[in-house]
């Protein structure tokens, strides 16, 4: 019985689920959260997910560092927030990734009302492909019709990262 009991403590505690869900980096994800208005869990969650907190990390695409982003989207961010002399090797800092990260995905929530479901979709399948699902009626944006977007990756990508983003409210919802 006291076995079975240790058995579902540790199936339940926070204690595990923050070894299968870390929160690496935390300071700079929580000071870009902060600067930027992202809730910083969901931004761990992304990188968890885009990454698995691995700074080096490089797609097939070419998505770059924890955030796995584009060079050009982040040229593009960079030049909107006054990084001077931005070059992709940057992309390998922690710091830089994750702000420049943080700000694309609070600009796509931005610009999607607040709505996470197409900002992650967004993030991940391009903001002009998205915006022509919803105007096209393709996808209404809803979770509940995920399976309506085009792209399985895209649709893999924002349900594991809203999964994710449930055990690190689970595990460090009070931080």
């Amino acid at each position: 019985m006291l076995l079975l009991l240790l058995a579902i403590y540790l199936l339940t505690s926070p204690l595990l689920g923050r070894l299968f869900y870390p929160f690496h980096y935390r300071e700079q994800i929580e000071a870009a959260g902060e600067k930027y208005r992202v809730d910083p869990l969901l931004i761990a969650a992304l990188i968890k997910v885009e990454s698995g907190f691995r700074r080096e990390a490089v797609s097939s695409q070419g998505a770059r560092g924890l955030m796995q982003i584009m060079p050009e989207t982040a040229e593009w961010v960079a030049g909107k927030i006054g990084y001077r002399d931005f070059s992709p090797e940057l992309l390998f800092q922690p710091e830089i990734n994750i702000e420049l990260g943080t700000y694309y995905l609070a600009d796509l929530l931005q610009l999607f009302q607040g709505n996470r479901v197409v900002a992650l979709a967004a993030y991940n399948g391009g903001r002009g492909k998205v915006g022509r699902w919803l105007e096209e009626g393709v996808w209404d944006g809803r979770l509940e019709n995920l399976e309506q977007i085009p792209y399985r990756e895209t649709r893999d990508f924002v349900y594991r990262v809203l999964q994710a983003y449930a055990r690190y409210r689970q595990y460090y919802g009070n931080r």
